[in-house]
C-alpha cells in the first residue's frame, strides 16, 4: 500500500532532517566602472560575486557584460547626495531634483548597465535621510524587476524602510569591509562578516575594488569551503531569506530596456 503525505520510521529511527543551510554571506563590491585592471580580477573570481557599477563611467559597459558571462550579479551603484557634498559624478540625485527630474535620472541610469538585478546607494549620507527623496526613488524602483540594497552610509537612513513600504526586495549592508585600505583591517572586517553569518545565517558586506581588497578576496574566498562558509549573490541571500520564493511574478513588472547613450569618459 503506497502512503502519501507523511513518513514512516522503523522502531529506534530517528527520522530524517532536513541538511542545514550552511553561514551564507554576499560581497557586493561597489565603485565597479573606474578600475579596469582590479575589475577584470574581480571578475575573474570564481565566487558569484555581486558587483555594483556606477553609471556612465568608462569601463562600466564592458565591465558589466564580462561580470554577466562569468555568472556574477549586476548592480546598479546610484549616486546619491552626501553630507560632505562631494562631487556625485553623472547620474548623481540630489535634493534640489524635482520628481521629474530624480525619475528621469534614475530611469536613465538603470537603463545604461547591461543585466541590472539591483540598486544599491552610492554615498547617499544626505538623501537616505530625506523620506521624500527615497519615496521618489523608491516609487520609480517599484516599476522595475530589481532589488533595493540600504548601503547604510548613515545609521539614520530611512531607504530600507521605504523600499519594504513598497514591497520592493530589501537588504540591509551588514559590514563594511575596507573602510581603512590595510589588509589587518580588510582581515579584521571579513571575519565580523562571517561571525555575522553564522549568528544570522547569512550576512551582506560590501567593499570597494581597491588593490588590498581584491588581493585579500583572491586569497580568502577559496578556503571558505573548508570553512563552511557559502557564498551567494544578493539575490541569492534574499531567497534564502524568503523561502525560497521567486522575487517576482512572471510578467509584473517592466523590463529594462538598454540604452546606447554615449559614457562619460570621466573618472
Amino acid at each position: 500500500m503506497m502512503i502519501t503525505g507523511a513518513t514512516t520510521t522503523l522502531a529506534g529511527e530517528k527520522p530524517a532532517t532536513e541538511p542545514q543551510t550552511l553561514p551564507t554571506i554576499a560581497i557586493i563590491i561597489d565603485d565597479m566602472g573606474h578600475n579596469l585592471a582590479q575589475g577584470e580580477r574581480l571578475i575573474a573570481l570564481d565566487q558569484p560575486l555581486t558587483l555594483a557599477f556606477l553609471p556612465f563611467r568608462r569601463h562600466t559597459t564592458a565591465l558589466a557584460e564580462k561580470a554577466h558571462q562569468r555568472q556574477k550579479e549586476i548592480m546598479l551603484h546610484a549616486p546619491m547626495a552626501n553630507t560632505r557634498l562631494l562631487e556625485l559624478g553623472p547620474g548623481g540625485l540630489n535634493p534640489e531634483m524635482s520628481q521629474n527630474e530624480l525619475a528621469q535620472t534614475l530611469r536613465r541610469a538603470l537603463r545604461s548597465i547591461p543585466h541590472v538585478m539591483g540598486v544599491n546607494n552610492h554615498m547617499g549620507s544626505l538623501l537616505t535621510q530625506q523620506l521624500k527623496a527615497m519615496d521618489w526613488v523608491m516609487s520609480e524602483l517599484t516599476h522595475y524587476p530589481v532589488y533595493f540594497v540600504d548601503s547604510r552610509t548613515i545609521a539614520s537612513s530611512v531607504a530600507g524602510d521605504v523600499a519594504a513600504a513598497y514591497r520592493i526586495p530589501t537588504l540591509t549592508r551588514d559590514v563594511f569591509l575596507d573602510h581603512e585600505q590595510t589588509e589587518e583591517y580588510v582581515a579584521r572586517q571579513f571575519d565580523l562578516l562571517i561571525e555575522r553569518a553564522k549568528e544570522n545565517g547569512s550576512a551582506v558586506g560590501i567593499g570597494h575594488p581597491h588593490r588590498v581588497t581584491v588581493d585579500y578576496l583572491e586569497k580568502r574566498l577559496p578556503q571558505l569551503d573548508e570553512e563552511g562558509i557559502a557564498v551567494a549573490t544578493v539575490s541569492g541571500v534574499w531567497a534564502m531569506r524568503n523561502g525560497n520564493r521567486a522575487m517576482f511574478a512572471e510578467g509584473e513588472k517592466r523590463a529594462i530596456r538598454p540604452t546606447l547613450a554615449k559614457q562619460s569618459r570621466s573618472d
